[in-house]
């Protein structure tokens, strides 16, 4: 039974959710307490006084994006030159692949940013070709790890670094300010950590404990930034600041399109743009690559829609040379709508299905496939989200045997949602609640924004708009107290008149120099 919210019971509740409470940047750890930082630290500056040829390999999404741009900055503050690869999704697979190896032949040391942790074979490749290897990287560790001259990896049982959700593009800031304090450098850390904000964001960490440190910082710093993609990016938005709902819900999917669609060095070159006029042409073509990620998602999520079998509790759909590059975001979506784990696969024809899965509420989404490994040719992945390829022969197995491990697993189905804080009355919704909320900011994973329910509500009046009629405008009244809602991108139609319980987050909203309170409503449960 949920609760009638005050303020002081709603500044209770958010407060929980931070055990240490706020920190700040002077309470990050040291670089040293990652395992093997300072070795790794030491073979970098041995390479750069032997002057030996240094490759950065990256990944495709958000935060192997921003790991690269770090460590190419980087390298260019202190003049020496590294050659960077992000492979390429469709040719080249998953992080640092055999497929890469020939592109980096002659290397003498390899620095692997957001990935390697599951690259073993690779491994020995780069081995036999002499290229020294260190890895860096946030992922579950497989049984075997590769071979590598140092490996840098907070989910490492022998790592003393005390927070175990970071990211990619955070270990790589950690490595450059190790870098920085080796080579006796001044450089300022601020504006590496203006993109690793943007990374902890985008790779949904909980943004708790140093994680909101750097995500504060990160985003003061990128409001006074005078980085030419940031200024791009504020510029064809219209915004005067960015708050992190702008980087989560805008600029990420941005800077994801890229890879989804063509190749995600397009990115790189975007954020690494030296001057204003390269920046405004890398964003267009990036808002190019948007529009058709969001086309073939959307027709790719009416497919599995049209597939799904509801007696399965962990869905898999599959179809025909589906894009490749949309397949999780269509995962998330189908995930959503059902409200279950939900695994798309693609089939390339080759009798060989390659795809991504998302969770669902509590489910161990990796727990249960690693526990389908022996049908599976390729695996990765965290409990929330995967990466996976089979032969289709081995499909009807696979599925059966993930139900099974997902009943054996005994995951609740959550009966409310449990980011809703309590219930709230109309009368309740004012500037003081929302100054309670600015507290606690950012919002996100492991910090998410609060939800409310209100009961017995009217509907006034529910208006579609949006170029499609996608989104629904709202008019609610409870007791005489009148409020504005929107709903966006919802299929549902409501009669005005009727009464519900409506669950919603407030939202200040600014227009023409006013400020006035709306309900942005997630469900509208008629009565």
């Amino acid at each position: 039974m949920l609760e009638k919210l005050t303020l002081d019971a709603l500044d209770n509740i958010l407060s929980s959710r931070f055990k240490e409470g706020f920190l700040s940047l002077k309470d990050l750890p040291l670089p040293s307490t990652f395992k093997d930082m300072d070795k790794a630290t030491a073979r970098i500056v041995t390479a750069i006084q032997k002057r030996e040829k240094i490759t950065i390999i990256g990944d495709y999404d958000v935060d192997g994006v921003t790991s690269t741009t770090l460590m190419k900055l980087f390298f260019e503050e202190i003049d020496y030159p590294v050659e960077w690869i992000i492979p390429n999704r469709f040719r080249d697979g998953y992080g640092l692949s055999v497929n890469i190896i020939p592109r980096i032949k002659g290397t003498d040391l390899a620095i692997t940013v957001d990935n390697g942790i599951s690259a073993v074979y690779a491994a020995q490749l780069c081995k036999k070709e002499g290229i020294e290897l260190i890895i860096t990287d946030h992922h579950l560790l497989a049984p075997e790890i590769p071979e590598a001259y140092a490996i840098i990896d907070q989910k490492q049982k022998e790592c003393t670094f005390p927070y175990e959700e970071v990211c990619g593009a955070q270990i790589a800031w950690y490595l450059i300010a190790s870098l920085k304090n080796a080579l006796k450098i001044k450089i300022s850390m601020m504006p590496y950590l203006e993109l690793v904000a943007m990374a902890i964001i985008a790779d949904m960490m909980p943004l708790q404990h140093i994680n909101r440190a750097m995500v504060e910082a990160g985003l003061n710093a990128l409001n006074k930034s005078s980085r030419p993609a940031i200024r791009a990016f504020l510029e064809h938005s219209g915004k005067e600041t960015l708050n992190a709902e702008d980087i989560g819900f805008f600029l990420a999917p941005l800077l994801n399109a890229a890879g989804r669609m063509e190749d995600a060095s397009f990115a790189v070159d975007f954020l690494a743009s030296s001057n204003i006029y390269d920046a405004r042409v890398r964003l267009e073509r990036l808002i190019d690559f948007n529009r058709l990620r969001k086309a073939t998602e959307q027709e790719i999520t009416q497919k599995a829609l049209a597939q799904v079998n509801m007696e399965d509790e962990v869905i898999v759909v599959e179809g025909e040379a589906w894009h490749e590059g949309v397949v999780g975001i269509v995962a998330a979506r189908v995930a959503r709508h059902h409200e279950k784990p939900c695994i798309v696969l693609s089939n390339n024809a080759e009798g060989m299905l390659k795809g991504s899965g998302r969770s669902f509420g509590e489910c161990d989404l990796f727990g249960i496939t690693d526990d389908c490994r022996e049908h599976l040719e390729k695996f990765g992945g965290h409990s929330a989200a995967i990466g996976l390829s089979l032969k289709k022969e081995c499909l009807e197995a696979f599925k059966s045997q993930l139900q099974k491990n997902y009943v054996s697993g005994g995951f609740k189905k959550e009966e409310v949602d449990p980011d809703i804080v309590g219930e709230l009355h109309f009368s309740n919704i004012s500037f003081e609640l929302t100054k309670v909320m600015k507290k606690f900011e950012p919002y996100g994973q492991g910090n998410p924004t609060p939800k409310f329910i209100s009961k017995q509500v009217d509907i006034l009046q529910a208006d579609t708009m949006g170029k499609e009629g996608e989104h629904l405008r709202f008019s609610f009244a409870q007791d005489g107290i009148v409020m504005a809602g929107v709903q966006f991108k919802t299929v549902e139609s409501y009669e005005a008149g009727s009464k519900a319980d409506v669950i919603y987050t407030v939202n200040e909203n600014h227009f023409r120099g006013r400020v006035t309170l709306q309900l942005m409503v997630e469900k509208v449960i008629v009565i």
